[in-house]
């Protein structure tokens, strides 16, 4: 069943849309799990290519667009954690194909050939972020925590998502590029996605932006 959202944020389809040299973009961390992860295309359960093949095509395409054209793309240390979770989930699942089932602290702690590969693979995905975009600074402090718990209260977001939030707001910043679609309940920012179902339902709702 498609989720029925409540667009608030003005949504642009990424497929059709041209970043802007004067565009800043925050970019959620799936974004960059898909442009920097050398193994983020493979289904681990199939080897295959996943049902997420539209992800990788459209917004590694997309901020690459944006470099050319010198947008500004900007991140925030939080993804880092969420990134370095990712890549082990995905490389556990690859090892489990051919090994058979592992659980995830035996994997860390058991397998060091493993562990090393995990590593790298955080390591290059990360510099690359680190070449591409510009640090944004979230401070952990209590006003941030209160404004996070407050905005959890109002708006469906995951918790990730409120400190993104937050940072884009303290910011003054108003476009995230993600596949989230919880962004869109938002009101006053702009997400740019290549989500169908969030853009068909923005263009049912009159929230659709071609810019």
């Amino acid at each position: 069943m498609a989720v029925n959202y409540s667009v608030e944020a003005e949504v642009v389809d990424i497929r059709s849309d041209s970043p802007r040299r004067d565009d800043i973009f925050l970019v959620d961390t799936n974004v960059w799990y898909w442009l920097t992860y050398s193994s983020a295309s493979t289904s681990p359960s199939s080897g295959k290519i996943s049902r997420t093949s539209y992800q990788i095509k459209h917004y590694p395409k997309y901020l690459q667009k944006a470099i050319t054209t010198q947008s500004l793309l900007a991140y925030m240390g939080l993804s880092l954690a969420e990134l370095a979770h990712l890549i082990e989930k995905t490389e556990r699942e690859i090892f489990i194909k051919s090994q058979g089932a592992i659980p995830a602290k035996e994997y860390r702690h058991n397998y060091p050939t493993e562990r090393s590969k995990v590593i790298s693979e955080v390591q290059a995905a990360w510099s690359q972020v680190k070449a591409i975009a510009t640090p944004i600074t979230l401070t952990l402090d209590q006003v941030t925590t209160d404004a996070a718990l407050n905005r959890f209260s109002l708006e469906l977001l995951d918790g990730y998502d409120l400190f993104f939030l937050e940072t884009m707001q303290r910011e003054g910043m108003s476009q995230v590029i993600t596949n989230d679609g919880d962004f869109v309940t938002v009101p006053r920012i702009k997400v740019f996605t290549a989500n169908h179902n969030v853009i068909n339902q923005a263009k049912n709702q009159g929230r659709f932006l071609v810019r």
